[in-house]
């Protein structure tokens, strides 16, 4: 497994006074430190070594993000007085509903 394909991003922590580095594969997981640079080594590091740990117990390992295919398409349950109110939106703009609703998901 190729760690380094996982989604990491650093944030700082005003809780902490230093740089977070996260992991969005692995959300219990974080690393501290002073910079930026020592967060995202940090975490990338972290990350590996449980990785590890999980291959040497036979535990099943988030496929990174990146590697994973989406198919464009998933299910939402709404409200029908939501349902209809965001209809007629699309009808008075002229466009289709998933359009709309595509349009409001991406903003």
């Amino acid at each position: 497994m190729n760690t380094s394909h996982y989604t990491y991003r650093v944030t700082w922590s005003p809780e902490d006074n230093e740089h977070i580095g996260l992991c969005t594969e692995f959300p219990l997981l974080s690393w501290l430190a002073p910079t930026t640079e020592e967060a995202l080594t940090g975490i990338q590091q972290l990350v590996n070594e449980v990785v590890i740990d999980m291959q040497n117990n036979g535990e099943p390992i988030p496929k990174p993000l990146a590697e994973k295919n989406y198919s464009g398409e998933f299910r939402v349950r709404i409200p029908s007085i939501v349902h209809r109110a965001l209809a007629m939106q699309a009808a008075e703009q002229g466009i289709s509903l998933n359009r709309l609703a595509s349009a409001k998901l991406a903003s």
